[in-house]
Parts: C-alpha cells; sequence; structure tokens
C-alpha cells in the first residue's frame, strides 16, 4: 500500500498560514480553507448551471482587458486565457468543490476559481502548479473584486437558465394551443367557486391558460435583458478602486466577444452592489409561471377527477397504476409533480425575497440567491417538458359529459334574465333547483316560455360560448318577449 507521507504536496501559504497541497489538486490554499469550514449541503458551485463557466469567462476577459489596459504582462494574460478555455472545454466538477452555502459574499467562490486558473496557468509556464508566477489575487483576480465578480457571473448563468426555460415553456405554449385548436367547438360547463356557471368550450378555458404562459414568456424576455448589466469595474464599493479606466471599456468589449452577448455596465455601480431587488423581480417572474403551472395542473386534477364519481370532463394519459391496492386506479400523477415543482419555486422565492434584504454596501447573502433561484429554474426547465409529454399532449376531453354538464346548469337561467328581467329569471332558477329539472323545462313550466320558444332558446347551448350568437339570439327573444306580458313570480 502506498504510504500516504509519500505523496508529492506544494506549500502555499495564506493570511492565516501555511498549508501543504497534493501537487495533484487544482485549486490552492483559500478553496482548501472553504472546504473545511462549510460541508453543509452537498452542492457545490459546480452544480449551479452555468455559474463556475460566467466566472471563468469573466476572468478570460479580465486577462485580456489587463493586458491591452497594459497592466498584466502580456504571457500571464495568455497562459491565464488559455487555462480559462481549458476549463470551459471541460469543467472538472472536483475541481470547484465550494458549497453553495458559505459566506462572505461569494469570496471562497472566486478565490476558487482564481486558484484553479492561477494553477494551470503557472502549469502552462512553468511545468509546475503553483501561485507563481501566476498568483490566483494578483494576476487572475487583477482589476476585479469578489464584490462585482460574483454578482456578474450569477446574472450571466441566471440568464442563460432563464433562456433555457424559455424554450422549454414555448413548448408548452405550442401543447395548449393545439389543444385551444382541437377543443374549439367542444362545449362544457364553466365553474366559479366551483360552482356550476355558464358554458364555455374546452377551447376557450384552454386559450387562457396559454395566453397567461404567453403573457410570461414576455416577462421573461424581459427578465433575461436585465441581466445583461454587469457591475465589472465596480470592485469593492462600487468607487472602481483597482480598475483602471482601460480595463473598465475593455473587459466589456472582451466579454462580449467571447460571449456574442450584448453585456454592459451597470448604470448605477452603488446601487449594483448594494441592492438585490433585480433578483426579487427575477424570482417573483418565476413564481408566477409556478403559480400558473400550478393553477393549470390543479385544473387538470379537478377536470379528470372520477372517472365516475368526479367531473370527468377530461381524461389525462395513464402513466402509470395509481395504486397499491386499487386495481385499475390511475392517478394524475403529471400534474401533481408540477404542482410539487411549484410549491418548491414559491418557498424559494420566500428565501430569496429575505435575502435581498443585504446591508450597508454590499448584499453578502448571494450564494443563497443563486441557489434558490438557480433550483426554480432548473426544476421547472426539467418538468415541463414531462408535463408536456407525459399529461397535456395527450388530454382528451369527455365530449357527451362536457354537453350534458352544459345543458343541465341552473346558470342558464341567466338568459332568461337577459329577455325577461332577473326576478323572472330567478324564479324559473328557484323552480328548476327545487324541482330537480332543466332550466327549459322549468321555465315551460313556470309558464314563462312555451315549449317551443324554449327548445329553440336552450337547444344549443354552445351559443351561449359566443357572445356574438349569443347576442343575437338574446336580442330576437327579447323583441318576441315585448310583444307578450309574462307572468311576474
Amino acid at each position: 500500500m502506498e504510504d500516504k507521507l509519500a505523496v508529492s504536496t506544494r506549500r502555499e501559504e495564506d493570511a492565516l498560514g501555511v498549508r501543504f497541497i497534493p501537487d495533484d489538486t487544482a485549486y490552492g490554499i483559500q478553496t482548501v480553507r472553504a472546504v473545511e469550514n462549510f460541508s453543509i449541503s452537498g452542492r457545490t458551485i459546480a452544480d449551479i448551471e452555468g455559474f463556475v463557466p460566467a466566472i471563468i469567462i469573466i476572468k478570460q476577459a479580465a486577462a485580456k482587458a489587463n493586458s491591452r489596459a497594459g497592466e498584466l504582462d502580456p504571457a500571464i494574460a495568455e497562459a491565464i486565457m488559455t487555462a480559462a478555455s481549458e476549463q470551459l472545454a471541460n469543467v472538472v466538477v472536483g475541481s470547484y468543490p465550494v458549497d453553495i452555502y458559505h459566506g462572505g459574499g461569494g469570496t471562497a467562490a472566486n478565490m476558487n476559481v482564481n486558484e484553479v486558473l492561477a494553477n494551470r496557468a503557472s502549469e502552462i509556464l512553468t511545468g509546475r502548479k503553483g501561485p507563481y508566477p501566476v498568483h490566483p489575487n494578483t494576476h487572475v483576480n487583477m482589476s476585479q473584486s469578489t464584490n462585482d465578480v460574483i454578482p456578474a457571473a450569477m446574472k450571466m448563468a441566471v440568464g442563460a437558465e432563464l433562456g433555457s426555460l424559455r424554450a422549454a415553456l414555448g413548448h408548452l405554449v405550442d401543447a395548449l394551443t393545439e389543444k385551444e385548436r382541437v377543443f374549439a367547438s367542444t362545449v362544457k360547463l364553466a365553474r366559479t367557486c366551483l360552482q356550476d356557471a355558464l358554458p364555455i368550450t374546452f377551447g376557450q378555458q384552454f386559450s387562457g391558460y396559454r395566453s397567461a404562459l404567453e403573457r410570461q414568456l414576455r416577462d421573461l424576455c424581459v427578465l433575461e435583458t436585465s441581466c445583461l448589466g454587469l457591475p465589472l469595474g465596480a470592485t469593492a464599493v462600487g468607487t472602481g478602486f483597482g480598475a483602471s479606466a482601460g480595463y473598465r471599456q475593455f473587459v466589456f468589449e472582451d466579454l462580449c466577444a467571447l460571449t456574442g452577448k450584448n453585456y454592459h455596465a451597470e448604470e448605477n455601480l452603488f446601487d449594483a452592489l448594494q441592492n438585490a431587488d433585480h433578483w426579487i423581480r427575477v424570482s417573483g417572474g418565476l413564481k408566477a409561471i409556478a403559480i400558473t403551472l400550478s393553477k393549470l395542473s390543479s385544473d387538470l386534477r379537478l377536470m379528470s377527477s372520477g372517472p365516475r364519481a368526479g367531473l370527468a370532463e377530461i381524461t389525462l394519459p395513464a402513466v402509470q397504476p395509481g395504486s397499491s391496492i386499487m386495481p385499475g386506479k390511475v392517478n394524475p400523477v403529471m400534474p401533481e409533480m408540477m404542482m410539487q415543482v411549484a410549491f418548491r419555486v414559491v418557498g424559494n422565492d420566500a428565501t430569496v425575497t429575505r435575502a435581498a434584504e443585504g446591508e450597508l454596501d454590499l448584499n453578502v447573502w448571494e450564494s443563497i440567491i443563486l441557489e434558490a433561484v438557480s433550483e426554480s429554474i432548473r426544476l421547472m426547465h426539467r418538468a415541463v417538458p414531462l408535463f408536456v409529454s407525459g399529461c397535456v399532449a395527450g388530454i382528451e376531453v369527455n365530449d357527451a359529459r362536457g354537453h350534458a354538464d352544459a345543458s343541465g346548469s341552473i346558470a342558464l337561467s341567466a338568459a332568461l334574465a337577459a329577455i325577461y328581467g332577473y326576478s323572472a329569471a330567478s324564479a324559473v332558477a328557484k323552480h328548476a333547483a327545487t324541482r330537480g329539472i332543466s332550466v327549459s323545462l322549468a321555465a315551460v313550466e313556470y309558464g314563462l316560455m312555451n315549449q317551443t320558444d324554449a327548445d329553440a332558446l336552450f337547444a344549443d347551448v354552445s351559443v351561449f360560448a359566443n357572445a356574438e350568437l349569443s347576442e343575437r339570439s338574446i336580442a330576437e327573444f327579447r323583441k318576441a318577449a315585448s310583444l307578450t306580458s309574462p307572468p311576474q313570480p
């Protein structure tokens, strides 16, 4: 067995002392301390989609900008940029072990990347790892601080994630649009306060879901654009101390060239470091989407309930058996999955709201903000395609049940109210409820209409789901009613 004491190490020193680190370790002394201090969640900065790559790209752009500004030796800059390119091509998770739950406003995350790039850049120049000739603070972190790098990387990572979520939601909108088209003429009973209301079509109901998500897609585009403003050049407190004018100009030029995105400096760098209301807006937008998805899912559960003792208006795809004891039972598992994701997003929004408060000149809670926002996006991004393929795309309607419910609704008395007045219609509705008969039959028994007129008014209840057709029908009956005097209740 190999003697552990014989493992080759390198000596590294920071403000707190000296550590001997195995030569094959990609990171350095400050990362080692962070790993020892923060063993919390089992999730590291490398587990946050796009976060480590965003920091690496910032370091790559910074090296180029500092070289152009005459601040950084071109050979060292080239080594850092080469190291960054290698890391971007293959982000080794084990090289970034800092737990996402760590203090210091993200210092451990920033230094983790600084150390990995410095060690690799030194290796490129000399053949061995270590902080010299490339130092993680002096060279890789030149013209930067954790305070401007981390919030910038957060916005870059989340902006990309929002784009992915937008694409997933676009597929859901497409699926709902198709159902809206297919179900355009299929009538059903609307329900308000979980009670019978007027007829609508399944297509109209699905158009509501589709429209809400389209609006939220537009909101996502606004949020995605808002992530293009970065606080790079603010350094520690917003004054720009430590970053030259050349760097502040070149870093955005180089970052845009590397990413193809129109990144630009925040309008007020003090605001950018102090305040995190941007993340409240992002998280709030995600919560709005989650609530819409939860409402849709809940509606699908209600409409598919039964199938013999519930609403049974629709049938959802059967994707798995629903009971370990009741054969034949099938549960709405995909909507239930979607609702649980929504609950988590709402909880994450509460976390972001609290963490966004910050204090004085820097918000130091950005790690938990990033974790919460990123998880919300990740969960919905993964869940929505499953929800589409395993549920929405396969929804079928029960035409007969929908028509029967719509035709039997006492709320159809609203048509009588429009023709004969509320009092007369109310009496007919009460008569129908007491006798357990249709509004059409109750209107005849009550003497408000003859059978022929009642049949004509209520023969096709889908008319009441069309404003133009119902207005025309009501107008005709109003004209006829004006020639007679209906009985008073």
